[in-house]
Order: structure tokens, then sequence, then C-alpha cells
């Protein structure tokens, strides 16, 4: 019993000290599923707890949990880093400039929008577009590795360094991941350049198609000669 109450005791310091601070929640990360459990759970079943998430402070700032679309089963993936001002307004993923970038990136090698899925690694914006912080990512990440475990693709595409690092858990910089496949929880991963960063720097575009012409022979796609404008 004395045991029991030092335990209680501690606990009441600990978020005293929070509070103090000007902590007034506390957050506790969404636990992984069983692969068992993973089974019988849909994408839409997923996207509706999702969407009542309160796992992290992006809680008290998001517009909308932007969680991803496209085909349930698609054999490409692509993830990004989060939402920016367009996606956490209208609650879809890669609806802006970059998301325009990617959607003829997606048509260049004989595909559309509805038949790949596409995601992030936070489904939350992040408050003036930072980077994601790591309790975030903490949070988020069972999500995304649950959307991976439904949808089965053959091929996941990282967009951007953040999104590359974080899934191969590397800090190497994205112009040395690029370019080359690695393993994801069994799947194949190909990590290129955000479409963002294609805006500001366009050479970046020929790295990409080439990546991308990659992904295409991997999928059993005749992709024409040339690169995405």
């Amino acid at each position: 019993m004395d045991e029991f109450k030092r335990i209680i005791n501690s606990l009441k310091a600990a978020v005293e000290s929070e509070r103090l601070a000007g902590m007034d929640a506390i957050y506790f990360p969404r636990k992984k599923r069983d692969s068992s459990a993973a089974e019988n759970e849909t994408l839409e079943m997923l996207e509706t707890e999702a969407l009542k998430c309160r796992c992290c402070p992006l809680v008290k700032t998001r517009t909308n949990v932007v969680f991803g679309e496209g085909d349930p089963a698609a054999r490409l993936m692509f993830i990004g880093e989060a939402p920016g001002a367009d996606e956490d307004r209208q609650g879809r993923p890669f609806v802006g400039r970059a998301g325009q970038l990617l959607t003829r990136i997606i048509e260049a090698i004989g595909l559309g929008r509805k038949e790949v899925y596409i995601a992030n690694i936070l489904k939350c914006r992040p408050p003036g577009n930072r980077n994601p912080l790591p309790e975030e990512i903490a949070a988020c990440h069972p999500y995304l590795e649950h959307q991976v475990d439904i949808i089965k693709p053959r091929v996941i595409c990282a967009l951007g360094k953040f999104a590359a690092q974080t899934l191969l858990r590397s800090e190497s910089p994205i112009s040395r991941l690029r370019g080359r496949f690695y393993d994801y929880h069994g799947v194949k991963l190909m990590p290129t350049y955000h479409p963002a960063y294609l805006l500001r720097n366009p050479e970046g575009k020929k790295d990409v198609w080439e990546d991308m012409k990659k992904i295409a022979k991997e999928l059993g796609l005749n992709v024409p000669r040339g690169k995405t404008n």
C-alpha cells in the first residue's frame, strides 16, 4: 500500500509540474495494432478513428485531419511529410501547387490519382508548416503503418527528405537516398524529391523522372520517354 501511495504521489507531482509549465492536457500515442487486428480493419474504419484522434497537441491547431486518399488496393503509394495550408483547409492530401505537380508526375507514368494512394507522415498540419516533432510522429505513425498494412502496395514513393528519413530511419540527405529501392516492412520504397522542392528547384525534375521510371519498371508500366513538366 505504501508503494502504491508513493506511485500516486509521484504521478500527481509530475502532472502538477507539467501544469505549472503551461501544459493543459496530456496526450497518449495511439497503440499499434497487432497483425490479426489489421486484417479485419478497412481504410474507412481507420479513417473514422483518425478523424477523432486527439493523440497529440496538433488537435488544437488543425482545421481538418488529412487522412489520405486514393485506391485502397493501389500498387503504388506516395507518402509525403505533412499537410499544408490548402490540405488542412480541404482535408485532402497534396491539393496545392505541389499537389498539382505530383498529379502530373503520376500521369507521366501512365496512372491517375485515383489509381494510387496518397498520404503523409502526419495527418494534421503543424503550425506554420514547421517540421513535425518527434512526439507528433510517435502519435501519428501507427496510422500510416496500418494504412500500408491494409493497402499492401507493391511500391512506396517517399516524397522528400523528411518522409524518406522517417520511413528509413536514416539521417542521410535525400540526394543520397534517392535513386534506389529500399525495404520498408517488405515493401519496396523509392525516395525522391518532394514536389514542393521541384517548384523551387526545377533542375531536380530530371532526377525525379529517373526515379519514377524505375518505379514504373518495377510495376510493369510502359512510360513515354521524356520528363515531367
